[in-house]
């Protein structure tokens, strides 16, 4: 969902309820500023372990390799369809 705010004299801009309520925000959290070329990215940060979210992908990458041929986003979007058809994922643990 997209929608559209407005930055104060203070650099302050107002995230819509729906969207805080959708995402669980409250106030106090904090939000990681990621700026990028299309504009500014605002994501939770995730502190549990001291490391922010790149770092932590960048770990999870350095160790699952995958050396097949690039999935497309449609054919990854069909086959998480087909897992949630088939009645979600199954945890073994």
């Amino acid at each position: 969902m997209n929608a559209i705010t407005i930055m104060s004299e203070r650099g302050q801009v107002v995230i819509p309820k729906d969207v805080r309520d959708r995402l669980r925000m409250s106030s106090g959290d904090r939000l990681e500023v990621v700026e990028r070329p299309d504009g500014v990215l605002l994501r939770k940060p995730f502190l549990r372990s001291g490391e922010d979210f790149d770092t932590i992908t960048g770990r999870i990458r350095s160790r699952l390799r995958y050396e097949g041929p690039p999935v497309s986003i449609e054919d990854m979007n069909q086959a998480v369809a087909d897992m949630w058809a088939a009645g979600g994922p199954r945890w073994d643990g």
